[in-house]
């Protein structure tokens, strides 16, 4: 049960939490909300599959030796940029590489960070040593 309560907090922490700020921050456009909700869901479900084979990758011992993608931690990372953005007055359409209309909404470059970090979070080949 501590588990799972611990990735559930972690969830809103390191997941929904860093969303909620780049969405604060300006990244308000269609295709910003798709970016930041998959973000969100990529920490849920690399947080699902820890839970699930954690047991498995600890080998029999009380620890996990390696973590399957980067741990959802790392989205720290994502809100020290937005900090820094906010520190500079670079928020909403002043945001680092701007806005590009992209059909029928609006796209931050920017956001495609949170796609990066979501798709490192998941990935199954990338393994990173646990201390």
């Amino acid at each position: 049960m501590g588990r799972e309560l611990d990735s559930l907090a972690d969830v809103i922490s390191f997941g929904v939490a860093p969303a909620a700020i780049a969405y604060g921050a300006g990244m308000r456009g269609l295709w910003d909300v798709v970016v930041l909700a998959c973000f969100v869901a990529c920490g849920v479900s690399r947080l699902a599959r820890f839970n699930v084979t954690a047991d498995e990758l600890s080998a029999g011992t009380d620890k996990v030796q390696y973590f399957e993608g980067t741990p959802i931690t790392t989205s720290l990372l994502l809100v020290g940029l937005v900090a820094a953005c906010a520190w500079r007055g670079r928020l909403g359409d002043l945001l680092p590489l701007g806005a590009v209309e992209l059909g029928p909404g609006q796209l931050h470059p920017l956001v495609l960070l949170w796609a990066l970090f979501g798709s490192l979070m998941i990935s199954k080949t990338l393994r990173i040593p646990k201390i």
